[in-house]
């Protein structure tokens, strides 16, 4: 057997191994135990039903989906333009503006979290779903700014100086070339944006307060009791990130785009 076949089958080994958790959840979800079992003695709706039947399971979701979509939309809005300035521009800042963008990916959350806690406690935004926003935005900037800036590299300038060759101003050459041929990168800007909110449980520990997001929820649950309602939500969870990864491939640029 050769080395390369050595390292595929390690690989292929590595990524089954760390898949097996999922095919333990997906069963557990649906046991018909009043506990964590597995194998389950049997199949059963109950924690899916429970789930859709307590009010703060609910409240805990939607204020997360809530949090995700206006996190979105502020890492779009800030980090598209900021992506133009960093490929595009020229000035003697830019790459340690570049640096700064980049920074929350190498900061621990922990350390973000303490930080920002304390600025937080001093406006008052704690609790407030708002202020969980705001900090989630920071974090998504640079997954937003790294696929913009792949999407830019590979864009052919020579599509815009024909439009304002044509007479188009730079606004309309914007909104009616350039933008529309990026498309499939804020797309996949901003669904890694949502994801990276939705799932996010270190800022939401310090910030959320009383009012619950959906993983606080759920680290609560793990420490109070432990029942497969928490599988239920964990499966819930994962069909989420499927769709929003079928999402992407099917009509942004794809988790490649963040690799070039």
């Amino acid at each position: 057997m050769s080395g390369r076949s050595i390292l595929i089958a390690a690989c292929v080994a590595i990524y089954f191994f760390l898949m097996l958790p999922l095919l333990v959840v997906f069963p557990i979800s649906l046991s018909s135990a009043p506990y964590m079992q597995f194998p389950p003695p049997g199949l059963s709706w109950q924690w899916y039903s429970r789930y859709f039947a307590d009010p703060q399971w609910i409240d805990a979701t939607i204020r997360s989906l809530q949090i995700g979509v206006a996190t979105s939309v502020l890492a779009l809005v800030l980090g598209v333009p900021l992506s133009f300035a960093l490929v595009r521009g020229r000035f003697p800042a830019r790459q340690l503006l570049d640096r700064l963008t980049m920074a929350p990916i190498v900061v621990p959350s922990i350390v973000y979290s303490v930080a920002i806690y304390g600025l937080f406690a001093k406006m008052k935004l704690i609790g407030e779903w708002y202020g969980l926003a705001l900090a989630h935005t920071v974090l998504a900037l640079p997954f937003v700014v790294l696929v913009m800036i792949a999407g830019l590299r590979d864009f052919d300038r020579a599509l815009e100086q024909a439009a304002e060759g044509l007479g188009a101003s730079r606004l309309q050459t914007l909104r009616r070339i350039t933008l529309p041929i990026l498309r499939p990168s804020l797309i996949s800007a901003g669904l890694l944006a949502f994801i990276s909110s939705f799932d996010e449980v270190v800022v939401a520990l310090f910030l959320a307060g009383a009012r619950m997001t959906l993983p606080k929820k759920m680290f609560d649950n793990i420490l109070m009791e432990i029942d497969p309602t928490i599988a239920a939500v964990s499966v819930m969870q994962i069909l989420l990130v499927a769709i929003v990864l079928f999402l992407m491939a099917r009509f942004g640029r794809g988790l490649s785009a963040t690799a070039q």
